[in-house]
């Protein structure tokens, strides 16, 4: 049972369905009780860090997933993925999750219009990372974000070009972000999701 965690600040909707679409077992859920029997999370997000931070704190589910997802996957979602990480300065400088090393911060896109908004290719950079299997060097993916996460190389699966090297696709143990919308990327984005519904046990 994959838990999709519900804190008032995700794109809950558009992942239910291809969770469904997939077969894919799932609970849309911020109990307690529901996230420690959980196989596995997805941490979707949309809008602000700090608003969505504030959120998932007031579910007072922060040191559970953090417990949960030593044995168990995670995946962060577009603002879910930046969540995974020490700190966004957002606004204003905010705490994240700290499960992934690194901030999140504006990037210099050399005079391309940033929010970064449409479909963009994956470059591979851990071509055995278990949410890669399947995929294909130039696979296209779906993006919306004004911030860009900057996470240790070790910790970077994929990235695409806009501007800069932008980190598409990061993870550390049972940790994974996608900066991108799998959701909303067709059939590469139902792989990746498929693949991390194959984690779990």
């Amino acid at each position: 049972m994959i838990a999709i965690i519900d804190y008032g600040a995700g794109n809950l909707f558009s992942v239910k369905n291809a969770l469904t679409y997939l077969g894919l077992p799932y609970q849309i859920t911020n109990d307690l009780e529901e996230i420690r029997r959980a196989d596995s999370y997805i941490l979707p997000g949309v809008g602000a860090f700090p608003f969505a931070m504030k959120m998932l704190r007031q579910t007072n589910l922060i040191e559970e997933i953090k417990k949960q997802v030593v044995e168990k996957p995670l995946l962060g979602i577009c603002l879910g993925m930046q969540m995974l990480f020490e700190e966004s300065y957002e606004f204003e400088r905010c705490s994240g999750l700290s499960l992934i090393p690194g901030k999140v911060d504006r990037w210099d896109a050399g005079g391309l219009k940033i929010p970064h908004m449409g479909w963009n290719q994956l470059s591979v950079k851990q071509p055995e990372n278990p949410l890669l299997k399947g995929l294909q060097e130039g696979d296209s993916v779906y993006f919306v974000h004004s911030y860009m996460a900057y996470p240790k190389p070790e910790h970077l699966a994929a990235f695409c070009e806009y501007g800069v090297q932008v980190p598409a696709l990061v993870s550390k143990g049972n940790v994974y972000g996608a900066q991108f919308h799998p959701e909303k990327s067709g059939e590469v984005g139902l792989q990746i999701l498929r693949n991390f519904g194959g984690l779990t046990k």
